[in-house]
């Protein structure tokens, strides 16, 4: 990594406050370069919930004045309700946030040191309404790079797959909201006002996971803020950006295919992180240098080539033993000029080995998933999914014969079953694998279908037991090379716990193997011949923020624990955010996360999904604590949410609030 101070343009640091039509002012903070008002410069904004004055404020230290110093305004927003922003936050993506941030554009493009021209850039969140912000097309927004986003709200975040509740970050996540909108405004930035500002917030809070649970099929809620419902209401340039050990993986791939307008798409081997930052599994890149080149290209008519780039570039993965990290991911950089590839050969590979038609059942254990590793890895030494002969031994497996040649694919693999089931309600899980000569299984890819919403994920149809049908379960997608001498594996199961939250019915599956098959989007021996390399500058950030980080706790991040005698088992998970950090400025950050899985081997009633926080946040003569809990079941018939919060300053309760929720189960 380097770190640079020698920039072009020399950088003053200003703290604002931005008005809306409402009159609620939103806080920013401004890197600029001092002589903007002489020569103005485009802005670029991030635009996010999680608190510029401590949460996000290393990493705004890397990129905000690394951006400033090459010629533009760079701009960090508090989203309305959210560090020292005025008003509420009632949810993510609201049509007030996107309003928001329509009018920050417009401001920004007003003032004096700025060209009129405006970028918007962020990862996850900030991603997110990068995007949806784009397709309001505000006329200053010209172009924008989307990292680790979604561009479907219902199918590929943290609420549903494949039409199944995700059990492992519906109340995690919104345990993590519950605490993070509960944090006080700063007072060295709104003076004796932070106590009515964070009264006003706690009065208005109430848990998202009531909302989402609200809307178990793919409605209308769920199609605001779902940019692929309309590609073509996007015509700023999307440069999009994603991790083959992320979730939201699949963006990258669907935005290069759909966008009618400007777009590039890089995937790299990276977890949920920007690609410069040193987490693994690298190699990282020079991410800030490759979006200077294109925030020059569209703001500032730079004739640099950033257009002269293939459509996707993305790391196709050598085959590595399964472990739950990687310093460095072994691969190499992969490209293509138009997506879908028109290179590649879709292969089909029949599940029933030598044309053997004799159906099979399946039937998992609830503790099927154990190993499925973090939903969204960070980085952390235990994220990915570790050896899957376990998991392969409480699933269903269908294997190929020894491959005799190198098989690279590249895409998103499709499994079509012929099948039953025996209850109205069941999932089917299916997980690809590769199985070296010494029996180890490494996960390549995976995919989840809520039975009932094998017709539209905007709608939930029984299964007829005793009815087969043909159905797709589509994986996400990846670039990986399964060598000579490996076998391929295909495993299905009937649970995925807790990424999948358990159907009641507890259904059985019967499989028709000979009917059934994986389709490998292959990519041919030979493609890459002939075609420039792929190349990336190496990393650079501006200067680190001088903080100091805590120690941490001692407890695992990931610990699994199995009561032999009631068959329960127990996922307990630190999410390792941060910890402890003492800023420039004396302010003393403390935060500590727990989340709890469990469930009884024979019983899908019994899953229970918990999430804790506990945050503090010190300063001389300032002191405040938040602490909430939220934990999440299921009978039958109806969801079952409880949540609870406290918050203090100085030892003394400002407020407690405690909520209970029966939500009927429908494609749930």
């Amino acid at each position: 990594m380097r770190y640079r101070e020698d920039f072009d343009r020399e950088v003053e640091v200003r703290e604002t406050w931005i008005p809306m039509a409402d009159g609620t002012r939103l806080h920013a903070r401004l890197w600029l370069p001092t002589d903007a008002l002489e020569a103005p410069v485009p802005a670029l904004l991030e635009y996010l919930p999680y608190r510029k004055g401590d949460w996000t404020a290393p990493r705004d230290a890397q990129r905000h004045p690394y951006y400033a110093g090459h010629g533009y305004a760079s701009v960090r927003v508090d989203l309305r309700g959210s560090g020292n922003s005025e008003g509420v936050m009632r949810d993510e993506y609201a049509e007030q946030e996107l309003a928001d941030g329509v009018e920050v554009v417009e401001w920004l493009a007003a003032q004096p040191w700025c060209t009129g021209r405006v970028g918007m850039f962020g990862i996850s969140w900030g991603g997110f309404n990068s995007l949806q912000i784009a397709a309001r097309r505000p006329e200053a927004l010209k172009a924008i790079v989307t990292v680790c986003s979604a561009d479907d709200r219902y199918d590929n975040d943290v609420h549903y797959t494949g039409g199944s509740v995700l059990g492992i970050d519906m109340i995690g996540w919104s345990g993590t909201m519950l605490a993070f909108t509960a944090r006080p405004p700063d007072p060295t930035a709104v003076g004796d006002a932070w106590l009515p500002m964070w009264r006003e917030r706690l009065d208005a809070i109430e848990p998202f996971v009531h909302t989402w649970l609200d809307h178990q099929e793919r409605d209308d809620y769920w199609r605001r803020g779902s940019v692929c419902e309309d590609y073509s209401a996007i015509d700023a340039a999307v440069l999009a950006v994603g991790g083959w050990a992320d979730p939201y993986r699949d963006t990258v791939l669907r935005l290069t295919e759909h966008l009618p307008g400007p777009v590039r798409g890089i995937l790299g081997p990276w977890a949920h992180q920007y690609p410069d930052i040193a987490l693994p599994p690298g190699p990282h890149i020079g991410f800030l240098q490759e979006t200077v080149r294109w925030w020059d290209h569209w703001l500032k008519d730079a004739g640099n080539g950033a257009m002269d780039t293939p459509r996707l570039r993305s790391w196709m993965q050598e085959p590595v033993p399964p472990a739950t990290a990687y310093e460095q991911r072994p691969g190499r950089w992969v490209a293509d000029d138009a997506w879908p590839s028109p290179d590649t050969r879709w292969s089909e590979v029949v599940l029933g080995a030598d044309g053997a038609d004799d159906p099979v059942r399946v039937h998992s254990p609830q503790h099927t998933g154990i190993d499925a590793g973090r939903y969204f890895p960070y980085g952390n030494a235990t994220d990915l999914p570790p050896d899957q002969r376990e998991e392969d031994g409480r699933s269903t497996c269908f294997d190929t014969p020894v491959l005799t040649r190198r098989t690279e694919i590249l895409g998103r693999a499709r499994v079509r079953l012929r099948m039953d089931a025996d209850r109205p309600r069941g999932t089917v899980i299916v997980r690809v694998c590769d199985v070296a000569p010494d029996g180890s299984s490494t996960l390549v890819t995976r995919g989840v279908l809520n039975l009932s919403s094998r017709h539209g994920r905007d709608r939930a149809v029984p299964w007829v037991p005793g009815t087969p049908e043909d159905v797709e379960v589509e994986l996400t997608g990846t670039g990986y090379a399964f060598p000579a001498g490996h076998r391929v594996r295909v495993a299905v199961s009937t649970a995925y716990w807790p990424w999948v939250w358990p159907q009641p019915d507890d259904a059985t599956l019967t499989l028709w193997p000979a009917d059934s098959a994986l389709l490998l989007p292959e990519r041919p021996e030979g493609t890459d011949e002939g075609r420039a390399p792929v190349e990336f500058d190496e990393p650079e950030q501006a200067a680190p923020l001088p903080i100091v980080r805590g120690t941490g706790n001692d407890r695992p991040e990931r610990l699994v624990t199995h009561d032999v005698g009631t068959g329960e088992w127990v996922l307990d998970v630190d999410p390792n955010y941060g910890g402890t950090r003492t800023y420039p400025d004396g302010l003393v950050y403390t935060e500590s996360a727990r989340e709890r899985y469990r469930i009884r081997v024979d019983d899908p009633l019994s899953a229970v999904a918990g999430s804790e926080w506990e945050i503090s946040l010190r300063r001389e003569g300032w002191d405040v604590l938040v602490r909430t809990s939220s934990e999440l079941s299921a009978t039958a018939e109806h969801f079952v949410v409880h949540s609870t919060l406290e918050a203090t300053s100085g030892g003394e309760v400002v407020e407690t609030r405690e909520w209970r929720r029966e939500i009927p189960r429908t494609a749930g």
